[in-house]
């Protein structure tokens, strides 16, 4: 699908920056939305189910399911972010340009492989992030190579040096910068190539940029086991999965996180001028890409980005083997939310459709 990449990283506009934003203290639940959120989790039939919202500071958090309540609340468990963890990564980005560390003009194969002419049209560390690198989904050979594992790990048979390989060695079919196609494959090339090019591991980045600053300590890669991590079901709701393995694809999907550390993560982007990534969260928020018949379709580096009638909503949608989240915030409400679910995504799912819902008719309560 075709897009125009507009200038990026460039001037933040200026009614982005008019945001109500919320304090970070807690409050009474608000009687009408707990029982929007209570009837959201019901519908979403999964085995754990939370729904978390901010609320200009005030959170509201409900949670239930059809498994047996497990031993710690379903509110404190981590739960696997699948593609939402895409949002972290596109910060992550964003704040490495604004200290000065990257340009996003970089060309991935010079970050991989120093010394390697880049060619005419090289695919850059911008391409990956904006989803207009010319890459497909997944590699060519993905399948094959996941198929064993298909229904427990499949992304754990395709390893780092195996994606950057395959990078390596495609030839997009577009020049990179004219066409919009949503790319696992790039945003994990993305990752290795930001690491080799600030010789730090991806999740060490992460941690030192985002994760830490942020005081985002209930949030990684790496599962951490029962009772800490929730666990995945299959689309029956019955039958539980192993915890999902990223394989080389850590930055398009590995992030786990509780409800407690998204709703901070969120009210972040509510409030970038409290917080120590201010300039990049407001980055993140600036429309990138326009795509789809009259451009309908607006993308930030790390956010779809939709209209409402009183404002822009951003949100990201992820999942994995067994488990959803949903991710989304407005600043024109000082509203964040964060659904999350223990069942692995089936046709005609009502649990995205509602977490949508509930943060599009937001402004309808106020």
């Amino acid at each position: 699908m075709r897009g125009r990449l507009m200038p990026w990283p460039g001037a933040v506009v200026d009614d982005l920056r008019a945001s109500d934003g919320p304090a970070r203290a807690t409050g009474p639940d608000d009687a009408a939305l707990g029982l929007r959120l209570e009837q959201a989790v019901d519908a979403a039939d999964g085995p754990d189910v939370v729904f978390a919202v901010s609320r200009r500071g005030r959170r509201t958090i409900r949670s239930g399911g059809t498994a047996p309540s497990p031993p710690v609340p379903r509110s404190e468990l981590r739960y696997e972010l699948g593609s939402a963890s895409k949002t972290f990564t596109g910060l992550l980005l964003t704040q490495l340009i604004q200290r000065g560390l990257l340009s996003g003009g970089e060309p991935a194969v010079a970050c991989l492989t120093p010394g390697r002419a880049a060619g005419p049209a090289p695919v850059t560390l911008a391409h990956l992030v904006t989803h207009t690198s010319g890459l497909p989904s997944l590699p060519r050979d993905f399948f094959a190579r996941a198929l064993p594992a298909w229904r427990t790990n499949p992304y754990a048979r395709y390893p780092a040096p195996y994606v950057i390989d395959a990078f390596l060695r495609h030839r997009p079919r577009h020049r990179p910068g004219t066409r919009w196609h949503y790319s696992n494959f790039g945003v994990a090339v993305l990752g290795h190539a930001v690491a080799a090019a600030t010789a730090t591991d991806w999740d060490e980045l992460l941690a030192a940029q985002v994760l830490r600053p942020l005081a985002l300590s209930e949030t990684g890669a790496r599962p951490l086991g029962p009772g800490v991590d929730a666990v995945g079901h299959g689309r029956d709701g019955r039958t539980t999965v192993p915890a999902f393995d990223a394989g080389g694809f850590p930055a398009a999907g590995a992030l786990r996180a509780t409800p407690r550390d998204l709703l901070t993560f969120l009210e972040a982007h509510l409030d970038p001028p409290g917080t120590p990534l201010a300039d990049a969260l407001l980055s993140v928020r600036t429309p990138v890409l326009r795509r789809g018949p009259g451009h309908r379709h607006t993308h930030t580096v790390a956010w779809f980005r939709h209209p409402t009638d009183r404002g822009p909503m951003y949100f990201h949608g992820g999942a994995t083997m067994g488990q959803q989240a949903f991710l989304g915030f407005r600043p024109d409400t000082g509203t964040a939310l964060a659904a999350l679910c223990t069942r692995r995504f089936r046709a005609g799912d009502p649990f995205v459709a509602s977490a949508y819902a509930l943060l599009a008719q937001d402004a309808e309560e106020e």
